[in-house]
């Protein structure tokens, strides 16, 4: 890896790693790049949230998707 150096004030002359740059800018961001881990029984306790959640039938949703793009084209038109 290569180093670089940044302008810093002239009374300090240090080269900073460009990896510890990185790592404080976005110390608190997700990372789509880095595995979640998680225990089995989080992993099952996440999916129980989720069948727990507001379910509909292909039938219904598609019912509901054709009326909203009826009226999303109409909308369009006018």
């Amino acid at each position: 890896m290569q180093n670089k150096i940044y302008n810093i004030p002239s009374n300090v002359s240090e080269t900073v790693n460009e990896l510890e740059v990185a790592e404080v800018s976005s110390a608190n961001e997700w990372n789509p790049n880095v595995p979640f881990h998680g225990t089995q029984e989080e992993w099952w306790e996440h999916f129980h949230e989720i069948e727990q959640g507001e379910f509909m039938t292909w039938e219904e949703h598609k019912k509901q998707f054709d009326a909203w793009k009826k009226n999303y084209l109409a909308s369009l038109i006018s």
